[in-house]
């Protein structure tokens, strides 16, 4: 119940007094309306009291035969009514969120993880959930941790990390960068004899820098004593394997992203000799944030597709 103060010389009306008010302005009659709301007729008779004395006016004449509303009454009324109206669309509203019979979930993606990972996700999701808007933003680890970190989505999966004390991080799946060349490259031929300062003599093309791949590509490699310098730059994980398949230069890239050109014979993996490059796909959120229903729905299924495909579950962190 709202609590009843003035300001500027004026009462706040509470939400009680105005149902009070309203079902004997439709009953006409203090009993029928204290049945209708299912209390005593003291209960009403006091809410109502206090209401004229709040206003200052009275809102009903009292006759004989029952009650009729005065010109004050009749002014109050109309306001009420749309007050009452107001209150039971927000709980109607609230419910239908709560039940995900509407709502809106916003998830933003690295490029990687957004192109591959993600579609699949929101498939699922909305088969179960049809009335959820979903919105997918794709862009670098960066970015996405910065629209996380600003409130401009309710979730990031992402790659790389920014150390944030904001961010709750948790591992949710895991991934393999792998090096491909174009078919008829010279070096298959030398499949498992290639090493790492080998890959990078050859024209070598990465994402750009932010990216979350190409972070991790430049780790593993310095840890081999190799810093590579592309002769390429590109945006996407798509321009890189088409520049590959094109005979442009050789690349690492997210096995996520693979199967049908490996499949299909357009690219050609290349094993190199003591390198293999895993990493971690992360959920970031803000600290802080309460869950939506959606966001808890999209969680879950998250967590069920991690343990069908049997990572090990990642435990949430901050960074």
């Amino acid at each position: 119940m709202l609590a009843i103060t003035k300001r500027n010389g004026f009462a706040l009306m509470n939400l009680n007094q105005l149902r009070a008010f309203s079902a004997v302005a439709r009953e006409g009659n203090l009993t029928r309306a204290a049945q209708a709301l299912r209390l005593s007729q003291p209960a009403v008779s006091k809410q109502l009291a206090e209401l004229e004395a709040d206003v200052g006016s009275a809102l009903f004449d009292r006759l004989p035969r029952g009650v009729r509303l005065t010109s004050a009454g009749s002014l109050l009324l109309g306001h009420a009514e749309r007050i009452l109206a107001s209150e039971a669309q927000a709980h109607k509203e609230l419910a239908e969120l709560h039940s995900m019979e509407r709502g809106r979930l916003s998830i933003g993606a690295s490029t990687t993880i957004g192109s591959y990972l993600v579609p699949p996700l929101f498939g699922e999701f909305q088969r179960a959930h049809p009335q959820v808007s979903l919105v997918l933003e794709i862009a670098n680890s960066a970015q996405i941790q910065r629209a996380v970190l600003d409130d401009r989505v309710d979730l990031g999966l992402t790659e790389g990390l920014v150390a944030s004390d904001a961010l709750v991080v948790e591992v949710v799946a895991r991934d393999e960068m792998v090096a491909i060349a174009p078919p008829g490259h010279p070096l298959i031929a030398e499949r498992g004899r290639i090493d790492a300062a080998r890959l990078t003599q050859q024209p070598f093309l990465m994402r750009e820098p932010g990216s979350g791949s190409r972070e991790v590509v430049e780790a593993a490699l310095r840890e081999h004593g190799v810093s590579p310098e592309p002769t390429m730059s590109l945006g996407s994980t798509e321009a890189l394997k088409s520049a590959v398949a094109s005979g442009l230069g050789l690349a690492m890239v997210s096995r996520l992203a693979l199967e049908l050109e490996l499949r299909s014979g357009v690219l050609v993996e290349l094993p190199i000799r003591g390198l293999t490059i895993r990493r971690s796909l992360h959920l970031v959120r803000l600290r802080g944030k309460q869950p939506s229903a959606a966001m808890t729905a999209f969680l879950d299924l998250l967590h069920a597709r991690q343990a069908q495909s049997g990572a090990e579950p990642g435990n949430a962190y901050a960074i």
